[in-house]
């Protein structure tokens, strides 16, 4: 069954190529379809174009097929170009010609527009709670070992000293930047296209505020070519938000996987979370972080991938948009289980405190006694100098303690502000 089928027969090979892996993707839209149905067929019943009974039956089977959907027994077969398709043979088969009357002054456009819409909604409103959590454990983590020092790099090269309460914080702080991406992409998405049909609105006198508040959204979008051309640049949004999560995330996966190797031995996770070598017995992998920086990797690839899909697309519908569900689908489904896996993963590391007994981190102090210098009185450029040249000389005596080091001041002024950051992002 397709929505647009006149009687007319299709090329069975066209018919395969142009319905491609839509029933499969459509699952993850089935909810929001069913939902969207509900509001539009209520607004119909307001403007009279359905009676109470018709109402009353539609209602009825909407529901059990959501529950039907939320149960995993609802399917979309291969007769079916789509979920749309599907569901409207299911209310006609349970409640006959009535079924027939819920596409009015409806397109199969405005009903993939309303439905993605509401599931990036919500997609992005539980990605958006699973940085949040990420973001808090680090903290809490900052918090807890604020006190541990850690060897700060440049160039890969032993630079200065920071903290493990520095280095937690700075990716919570890190990812409240992403989360405003991830709330401008909201805004977005917040917005109803129902009742634009195909593109260019409905002849029938239809109440698209009621379907808006219905369905929960912030507002509506008013352009009924807006809100055609709005397939694309919602997910094109969406997937700036990710990509920059990912980012965040793939650098993060990126530190854990190299402090955790000898060379750096700064942290460590529990044995059953790493893997074994098929020949080496002493191998303990970090793959969850490993796979957490590739599967973010490749999210930010996406923008990329959406933009040459929509970038030479004039106004109205074309059939290159049914593509862009290919890959947003999926990437969403691997950044939240990357996330999940973050928060699982980082509650269980183990920290090694003794970081600076290895003689490698000897002049890490250097720029603390070069401060101090200062502090007394010599020019910056003259202090430097006499660092250097004692350095060099083997004249100068390491301190490895924290009494010059302004690691602590600067530990405390960061949680207290990236803590009320993430309240208020």
């Amino acid at each position: 069954m397709k929505l647009w089928d006149k009687g007319l027969p299709t090329d069975q090979k066209i018919d395969m190529f142009t319905v491609g892996n839509d029933r499969q993707l459509d699952m993850v839209i089935a909810k929001y379809d069913v939902q969207a149905t509900l509001a539009h067929t209520k607004m119909l019943h307001k403007i009279g174009l359905l009676s109470d009974k018709e109402i009353s039956e539609i209602e009825k089977e909407l529901n059990i097929l959501g529950r039907e959907i939320e149960k995993g027994t609802f399917i979309i077969e291969e007769q079916f170009e789509d979920v749309h398709s599907k569901i409207e043979f299911e209310l006609i088969k349970r409640i006959g010609d009535t079924g027939k009357r819920i596409h009015t002054a409806r397109s199969r456009n405005d009903q993939v527009l309303v439905a993605m819409h509401l599931y990036l909604k919500d997609e992005l409103t539980q990605i958006k709670s699973l940085v949040k959590e990420l973001s808090a454990n680090l903290l809490s983590s900052a918090e807890k070992y604020k006190d541990i020092l850690l060897p700060g790099y440049t160039h890969l090269q032993i630079a200065m000293p920071s903290s493990f309460g520095l280095w937690f914080s700075a990716y919570a702080e890190s990812f409240v930047d992403d989360l405003h991406f991830v709330n401008a992409a909201l805004k977005t998405v917040d917005q109803n296209p129902l009742g634009s049909a195909a593109g260019y609105g409905s002849s029938f006198p239809i109440d698209r505020e009621f379907t808006t508040k219905e369905l929960g959204f912030e507002t509506l979008k008013y352009n009924v070519v807006a809100a055609q051309m709005s397939r694309g640049k919602s997910e094109k949004s969406t997937a700036f938000a990710m990509s920059s999560i990912a980012a965040t995330l793939s650098k993060l996966a990126m530190d854990v996987c190299l402090y955790m190797s000898q060379n750096f031995d700064f942290m460590s996770i529990p044995s059953e979370f790493t893997t074994g070598s098929s020949i080496m017995p002493h191998k303990k992998n970090p793959d969850v972080f490993e796979l957490i920086r590739g599967k973010c990797n490749k999210i930010q690839a996406l923008p990329y991938e959406l933009s040459l899909l929509i970038n030479n697309l004039p106004s109205g519908y074309h059939r290159d948009l049914q593509l862009l569900k290919e890959g947003v689908v999926p990437a969403i489904q691997d950044l939240k289980a990357s996330l999940e896996m973050a928060i699982y993963a980082l509650e269980n590391v183990s920290v090694n405190q003794n970081i600076l007994d290895d003689d490698k981190y000897d002049y890490l102090f250097s720029v603390d006694t070069l401060n101090e210098l200062v502090m007394q009185g010599m020019s910056f450029r003259d202090a430097y100098v006499k660092i250097g040249q004692d350095i060099e000389n083997g004249h100068y005596k390491p301190e490895k303690n924290t009494k010059h080091s302004h690691i602590g001041s600067i530990n405390n002024l960061c949680l207290t502000n990236i803590q009320k950051k993430l309240m208020d992002v």
